[in-house]
């Protein structure tokens, strides 16, 4: 089995082009070079690694190379990352990966700016690629079953009962969630266990549908559910953003947040007026930007009366 560390990975593929089906881009199937000069892609894979040390030497080098920024996560359990660049170094980055047959085909999350969402590049050695704290939680053994963006729709159509449960934090559930759903009212993921255990008994064996932004928390918050005694749950396939790719806005309500310097993008899958208040790095929507109390950089309105906030452009 051919591997990242090997003298092949080190073969650079400047604009082989990728097969069309590689690139989940909404509408088109394919990339659009005309939607944006950066490509930005996502894609994870929950998979043993036992080499971390030799892939981060290896992939930051790689990533150097093509000029490429964003961040890309090694962890015992899998890899996770989220890269931009031009379109060739994005295309010769998914090709090096391909060497290695633990990275093969990883589905990819694929959108277009015209600018670079992130400021440098990070290859980290991280205990999870997707924080919980649950050792024994290991999507790549046992996970909960997909739904299918169409199939999930047509529930919703057909006004079927499911009970709809977001797994995102509380900032991200503001701008933007699914209609009805369920909001755990959760900080950071790692507080899910415990929102999970809070919910009602009667719930553990009627249907329930799970989603994320791009659907790796969801490999873990479907075990969780599972371990728990939730009988009838299951993962929306690629998260919200795969959603939006196959089905559109359906069912949507506002904006879906993102990790990078974009904040939101609308189930175009295009950047939103949503920006991050730099002191606190809440989410900020226009209405929200026009309060007194948001001072670029230095206060927003969840942050001004909080004494222990630094903004980030104090000396």
């Amino acid at each position: 089995m051919a591997k990242v560390g090997d003298a092949r990975w080190r073969r650079t593929t400047i604009g082989e082009a990728l097969p069309a089906k590689r690139w989940s881009q909404k509408r088109t199937g394919k990339p659009n070079a005309v939607s944006g000069s950066i490509t930005n892609i996502a894609g994870y894979r929950f998979v043993d690694l036992d080499d971390r040390e030799s892939l981060q030497s290896v992939l930051r080098s790689v990533c150097s190379d093509l000029g490429l920024k964003g961040t890309v996560l090694l962890a015992p359990e899998g890899i996770n990352f989220f890269l931009a660049g031009v379109q060739t170094s994005i295309t010769a980055f998914v090709s090096h990966l391909d060497l290695d047959e633990r990275f093969q085909d990883i589905p990819l999350k694929v959108s277009y700016t015209d600018y670079q969402p992130f400021n440098r590049m990070n290859v980290r050695l991280k205990n999870e690629i997707i924080s919980v704290g649950l050792d024994h939680i290991r999507p790549h053994d046992f996970t909960g079953e997909d739904i299918a963006p169409e199939t999930f729709k047509d529930m919703l159509d057909r006004g079927e009962f499911v009970h709809v449960l977001d797994t995102r934090n509380d900032y991200e559930l503001r701008v933007g969630t699914f209609e009805n759903a369920i909001d755990l009212d959760i900080r950071t993921f790692r507080a899910f266990p415990d929102a999970v255990a809070a919910l009602p008994d009667e719930m553990k064996d009627e249907p329930i549908v799970m989603f994320c932004t791009g659907g790796i928390r969801c490999e873990k918050a479907s075990a969780i559910m599972l371990e728990a005694g939730f009988t009838n749950v299951k993962q929306l396939k690629g998260g919200v953003l795969g959603y939006f790719e196959a089905v559109g806005g359906a069912h949507w309500n506002g904006d879906c947040f993102v990790f990078d310097q974009r904040v939101a993008v609308n189930p175009d899958l295009l950047e939103t007026d949503v920006v991050v208040c730099f002191a606190c790095r809440e989410p900020l929507s226009v209405a929200e930007q026009a309060s007194p109390d948001y001072v670029v950089g230095a206060s927003c309105p969840y942050c001004v009366d909080r004494r222990d906030v630094v903004p980030v452009n104090a000396e």
